[in-house]
């Protein structure tokens, strides 16, 4: 049985996020060394994806 071409298209599709997740944004700031062990997750600041 074949896939529906819908669905074929929909696997191509490979967009930038604009959000992160919280372990991604911890792991910035921790690259950055705005971050230090037992710092609150909660209320993180915004960070833009790297390019």
């Amino acid at each position: 049985m074949t896939m529906h071409r819908s669905l074929k298209a929909a696997n191509k599709i490979k967009t930038k996020r604009n959000v992160l997740k919280r372990y991604e944004r911890i792991d910035v700031l921790r690259s950055r060394g705005k971050w230090k062990e037992g710092d609150r997750a909660i209320g993180l600041p915004k960070i833009k994806p790297a390019e």
